[in-house]
């Protein structure tokens, strides 16, 4: 039915768009400059395979800043530091607010989410604990052992998958356990627990589920170059963001819920990340407490965040190593000398 209407759509209407689009004249003024681009479609078809490269060359031609339309979207391209620089510093607040792709709309995330809403109240609060309660020395110092375990059992997991049948012959994928050790670090942090083992299915419900929305929030999308076609999700990406991100958010409010239960009957341990989003009091115009919702939106977001990050990171390192051996050989020796 629904490919039904968007052939039906296509041949009746999309030529009169592009008409439309075509005929009227360009609303210029005051725009920085750009190439021309096709009508309705804008510069998308123009940045070929390696979009980052043609972008790139347009600089020679027009400057640092350059104007592009993708789809009916339009985008600002800056390619210097030092326009960068004031656009950050002097008109911060103006470009403070991130464009939503569609499929961070999934279940209203994007409404709790500190990376994604708006400037104001909930924003500068939900900055305001990761400050003071989450990215501090004290914080990270208690870690220590938790980050100890994590990597040892990274390198458990590579020694076991190396020593297979499968492992000498196709070789082990590094970042895959640096992820897992790092996912293990953040669920400790968060929730005093590890949440993912490569040999165990249950554990890694979590996880699979997190690689989801990992995958679909950053899959390009139609809907976010054309809007007016979000309601047909012609690949399926808000259906599959919905199942995975569901399916996270159900398993984390699974965790709160066991949390508060045993808050409530005195079976307190070593106080984690979630303790301290339960115990929060707001002051003045802040909410009094976080709400549920909030509170595991925010934990997800974390993960988001602090998990690919930095097996991306440690990815490229190790890479690197291996590119220059003898920056290898000065890494190695390091490590015999503090280890």
């Amino acid at each position: 039915m629904e490919w039904s209407f968007l052939v039906y759509f296509s041949t009746i209407f999309l030529p009169i768009l592009i008409f439309i689009s075509y005929t009227r004249k360009p609303y210029q003024k005051n725009l920085p400059p750009g190439p021309p681009g096709w009508p309705l479609f804008g510069h998308t078809f123009k940045l070929g395979t390696t979009a980052h490269k043609t972008i790139a060359g347009f600089k020679q031609k027009y400057g640092p800043i350059v104007w592009l339309k993708l789809g009916s979207v339009n985008t600002m391209v800056i390619q210097s530091a030092d326009v960068a620089a004031e656009f950050f510093k002097n008109h911060d607040l103006s470009f403070i607010d991130r464009t939503l792709v569609d499929t961070m709309k999934a279940l209203n995330f994007h409404k709790g989410s500190m990376a994604l809403a708006p400037y104001g109240i909930y924003w500068r609060l939900m900055r305001r604990i990761c400050t003071v309660e989450l990215f501090v020395n004290k914080r990270i110092n208690e870690t220590v052992v938790v980050r100890q375990k994590c990597v040892d059992n990274m390198l458990l997991w590579i020694e076991k998958k190396a020593n297979t049948e499968e492992g000498r012959r196709n070789g082990i994928t590094v970042a895959l356990y640096v992820f897992c050790a790092s996912f293990n670090t953040m669920g400790n942090l968060m929730l005093s627990r590890d949440l993912v083992d490569p040999e165990s299915k249950e554990a890694s419900e979590f996880f699979n589920a997190m690689m989801g929305v990992t995958k679909w929030g950053g899959y390009p999308n139609i809907s976010d170059l054309f809007p007016w076609l979000r309601w047909l999700d012609l690949q399926g990406l808000r259906k599959k963001m919905d199942r995975d991100m569901g399916k996270a958010l159900d398993i984390v409010s699974t965790y709160v819920q066991e949390r508060i239960e045993d808050r409530k009957a005195g079976r307190e341990s070593s106080k984690d990340f979630l303790d301290v989003l339960l115990d929060f009091e707001g002051s003045k115009n802040e909410p009094a407490k976080l709400s549920e919702w909030e509170i595991k939106i925010f934990i997800l977001e974390i993960f988001l965040g602090g998990s690919e990050t930095t097996s991306s990171s440690v990815e490229w390192a190790l890479t690197e190593l291996l590119r220059n051996p003898e920056i290898m050989d000065k890494a190695e020796g390091f490590v015999q000398v503090f280890h």
